[in-house]
């Protein structure tokens, strides 16, 4: 079917721009982004997936202030097929004002409780993070690009009536954008099991003054490694600097999953080590924005056009309900460069930990650390 898209010079093979590569129903293209006060007084992220092959669109829109109330606001349609018409779904819609530097997140849900006009402008470029390629048995899990990049906000909040203002001075973020097949939708049924049920992935974009660093590791239960990212991303057009290779250190926090501490190492090709120590200080809800969320999952089909809303208290009182397993942890970060200069930021330390994972002494699919 051809669409208005197919009038730029963009495709990537012989079919019209809105036919996917693969007719696998996990095929998907996602909008992320993140933002948060430096006092930490304020956190918002925002999601927003197509699914083409289940004709499905969706996104969500959350926000906590002062640390206390975790809001959402989620929305789920029928796919429009003409992707110049996909950034909206009800009341949330995600804007390109300017590729890669510029991107605009608008909220109209008033009988909800949340409105946002903000917008998003990039410190530097993006970086593509190695390509994610993961297989069970003979059918492919993940299969996909992603792109992160870090900014700054600025326009405003609304919440219950109270307008909260979003400066560019003292609201920093972060974005991704990811494209391709991994599980979404309703499980379905997929034959005989293949290996065990196991998922360990640690991602923290961090923003200082003049730079921001990138850091995330995948890991089987035995602790080998299918996926690393490590990057130094200075101001402005300078290129990233990527990493040789990333180490961490973590200590559990009791009764959870999450990080009661956390340090990284990011190692050049000179095998000069720059090192970041995270402080953890609330944990923010993926669930908040579809992920692992029972009724506003990803590419779930809820009809023509579904909006609603949820809300709890923070912190949760049962961090290893499934539901709340996910999380991306607003933290403090202090580094320690090569040269032995210190630096003070702020970013996310995103946690999702499923099944085992041995050197970090974590069993079963839930279970929490002791």
């Amino acid at each position: 079917m051809l669409t208005s898209f197919d009038d730029y010079p963009i495709h990537s093979g012989s079919a019209p721009v809105n036919e996917t590569g693969t007719s696998d129903p996990n095929h998907y293209d996602r909008y992320f982004f993140n933002g948060y006060r430096s006092d930490a007084s304020l956190y918002f992220a925002v999601a927003m997936g197509l699914y083409p092959n289940r004709h499905v669109a969706d996104a969500s829109f959350s926000v906590i202030v002062n640390g206390q109330e975790q809001i959402s606001i989620h929305a789920s349609c029928r796919a429009h097929p003409d992707r110049a018409k996909t950034n909206h779904v009800g009341p949330i819609q995600v804007n390109v004002l300017e590729p890669m530097k510029r991107h605009q997140i608008i909220v109209d849900s008033a009988e909800h409780g949340v409105k946002a006009d903000l917008i998003f402008v990039a410190r530097s470029g993006p970086v593509q993070e190695p390509h994610f390629l993961v297989k069970a048995g003979q059918r492919t899990l993940f299969d996909y690009t992603r792109l992160t990049q870090f900014g700054h906000w600025s326009g405003w909040v609304e919440v219950d009536g109270v307008r909260h203002e979003v400066d560019a001075t003292s609201t920093y973020g972060s974005r991704d954008r990811s494209w391709g097949v991994r599980p979404v939708g309703p499980a379905a049924e997929l034959g005989a099991p293949v290996g065990e049920r196991q998922f360990y992935w640690l991602w923290a974009p961090i923003n200082f003054e003049n730079f921001a660093t990138h850091f995330d590791v995948n890991e089987y239960a035995s602790g080998k490694r299918w996926h690393e990212t490590g990057f130094i991303i200075p101001d402005g057009d300078q290129a990233a600097h990527e990493m040789e290779r990333v180490e961490y250190a973590t200590t559990w926090r009791p009764g959870t999953r999450w990080a009661q501490e956390f340090s990284i190492d990011l190692i050049d090709e000179a095998a000069d080590v720059h090192s970041i120590v995270l402080e953890p200080l609330y944990e923010f809800h993926m669930l908040g924005i579809g992920y692992g969320n029972p009724e506003w999952g990803h590419g779930h089909w809820k009809g023509e056009l579904a909006v609603g809303s949820e809300r709890w208290a923070l912190p949760v009182q049962n961090p290893c309900d499934p539901r709340n397993i996910h999380i991306q942890a607003l933290c403090r970060a202090t580094m320690t460069d090569a040269q032995g200069v210190t630096h003070h930021g702020i970013g996310i330390l995103e946690q999702l930990i499923l099944g085992p994972h041995e050197p970090t002494g974590l069993t079963g699919i839930i279970d929490p650390s002791r």
